[in-house]
């Protein structure tokens, strides 16, 4: 899946799809070890391994997502990237680290005496931008008033996101995805 951009003429709401109304009905799929998404209801209850879990436990925090917010529009001091996010120095460098460590953020010196350093995006870290954009849009329809910011294309419209599946151009909803379980390399215990 990719979260493609797409512009459109300012704010109007999409039309509605079978995942925006409500319409539960999911679809079976049609290869080997399809499931529908609905079947991921009826499983035992356990702890689900997920890349959507392992994903926010580097990025799942305010502070983490304001400082890659920061650093995408250009901002790669640490004071200025505190200031511009209300975080605390300590809480923002342990913020900053855990990036670090993780692939998100690399530190470049700027300065020997004293040393000091700025924070750039790594291509992990610039591959969140749809992300943040589509966080972005949906605060602005559903968590705040008024948005305070608002992002144009280069074509002159309000820039939206759209999930498209790059290898057809359709749009992703949760009626049209189907989960396939991932082959194992190696047999496991118990397994086929």
């Amino acid at each position: 899946m990719d979260m493609n951009v797409r512009t459109g003429a300012g704010q109007a709401a999409a039309p509605a799809t079978p995942s925006d109304s409500g319409d539960d009905r999911d679809k079976g799929g049609s290869g080997s070890g399809d499931v529908p998404m609905r079947a991921f209801a009826d499983h035992p209850v356990a702890v689900r391994p997920c890349s959507l879990a392992a994903s926010l436990e580097i990025l799942g925090e305010r502070w983490t997502l304001l400082a890659i917010r920061e650093m995408a529009y250009g901002v790669h001091r640490f004071a200025k990237i505190a200031g511009f996010t209300g975080a605390s120095r300590d809480l923002l460098a342990d913020r900053l680290r855990k990036l670090e460590a993780a692939g998100v953020v690399e530190r470049r010196q700027y300065s020997e005496h004293p040393p000091r350093y700025e924070y750039h995006l790594t291509q992990a870290g610039r591959e969140l931008f749809p992300v943040t954009l589509a966080l972005l849009e949906w605060g602005n329809k559903w968590a705040v008033d008024q948005p305070a910011v608002d992002f144009r294309h280069e074509c002159g419209h309000t820039v939206q996101t759209y999930p498209a599946c790059r290898h057809c151009g359709a749009e992703v909803t949760r009626a049209n995805v189907t989960p396939i379980r991932p082959r194992r390399s190696t047999p496991q215990p118990g397994g086929e």
